[in-house]
């Protein structure tokens, strides 16, 4: 399988510590008896740490005392939140982390009556470059580790046991689509994938089915990840479906052209039985003309396969100073009515969070 380009390595920033949500089983084990400690004490710590949510060697009171000491060692804190913001009268938490070197990411929490999302980064920053999203225009700083990754996960499904929304619920879904291209942050993102669905005491036991992984569009990363086996969702941002205009919204559109990354949509579905989402930002006179929706639906039916895809319609929500704006809801709604006319399934997202600058990477450009 290719590799991925270069041009999309991080650059070059020392990752956190090791921790337990690194390492699979045999890891962890092995991690354990450096220590000095039997092997089974790995799958303890591993049933508090996935199991029980806790990552507080204090509590784990099946533990050894003097043993906890040096487990400790594999549960440096990673991630701190040093801002949390809730709107939506409690169904909609947004944190700022901090990591171990002072670099910034985001995750949102949100409630609903049938589930609770996590959305999650998987970079510190993002190297796209897409004009309209305030993570792109900050740039990359690092790809966060597996266990950075994992760690806002853990700590949502926490919070939302807890209360935080309201009332104590089950984290179900986990989708990539806060800070960062995750396919360009591939193994960690990968690592953190299989440590989120695997069962308890090797990961979080949350669905396969209830994750889904986003891309702006990194053809070869999409056709590695057909062959993963983890029938995991994959959404595309497309964005638009004229190269025309892609390659100005989403510049890696210059490298892989529409066709081509629907076509590695298409074999993402085929290969997975996985319906494809299609994430499409609709901004004022920029891309929601009558006529790219007529074209969208016609190029998603014909390209991929009405059965096999979907279109997420998401009105943008604009970041302070830019000049990108949400389209007018009568537009918004001729652009549904257009793409559905094609026989291609198109809703609009649930807009969640404006008044605590819920986009990706606003929270984090506020400097606080």
């Amino acid at each position: 399988m290719t590799s991925l380009p270069l041009v999309f390595d991080a650059p070059k920033r020392a990752l956190p510590p090791r921790h337990l949500a690194d390492l699979d089983a045999a890891g962890r084990r092995a991690a354990v008896a450096e220590l000095g400690l039997p092997a089974y004490r790995a799958d303890q710590l591993a049933r508090h740490y996935f199991g029980r949510l806790t990552a507080d060697v204090d509590t784990m009171t099946d533990l050894p005392a003097a043993a906890r000491g040096e487990l400790a060692a594999l549960l440096p804190p990673l991630v701190t939140p040093v801002l949390e913001q809730s709107c939506d009268g409690g169904a909609t938490r947004k944190t700022l982390w901090r990591a171990h070197d002072g670099t910034r990411a985001e995750s949102v929490l949100m409630g609903y009556p049938d589930r609770a999302t996590v959305c999650v980064s998987s970079q510190a920053g993002c190297g796209m470059a897409c004009p309209f999203c305030a993570t792109g225009q900050g740039g990359l700083q690092r790809n966060l580790s597996t266990a950075e990754i994992v760690e806002q996960v853990r700590q949502a499904a926490a919070a939302a046991r807890d209360g935080a929304l309201g009332e104590p619920a089950r984290l179900s879904n986990v989708v990539f689509m806060g800070m960062g291209e995750p396919l360009a942050n591939y193994p960690r993102v990968i690592a953190a994938v299989r440590r989120i669905t695997e069962a308890v005491p090797d990961g979080l036991g949350i669905s396969a089915r209830g994750v889904t992984v986003s891309t702006v569009g990194l053809v070869p990363a999409i056709d590695r990840l057909a062959d993963e086996g983890l029938p995991v969702t994959l959404a595309v941002s497309l964005h638009t479906p004229d190269d025309e205009l892609r390659d100005t919204l989403v510049p890696v559109n210059n490298r892989w052209k529409v066709d081509e990354v629907l076509a590695a949509a298409r074999r993402y579905a085929q290969a997975t039985g996985r319906r494809v989402s299609i994430e499409y930002a609709l901004i004022r006179d920029v891309n929601d003309q009558p006529w790219r929706a007529d074209l969208l639906g016609t190029v998603l039916r014909r390209e991929i396969g009405a059965r096999l895809v979907h279109v997420n319609l998401i009105p943008l929500n604009p970041t302070p100073g830019s000049r990108w704006d949400a389209s007018p809801r009568r537009v918004q709604d001729e652009f549904v009515r257009r793409v559905q006319a094609a026989g291609v399934a198109c809703t609009v997202r649930d807009t969640r969070g404006r008044e605590i600058a819920a986009a990706c990477g606003q929270l984090a450009a506020t400097g606080a």
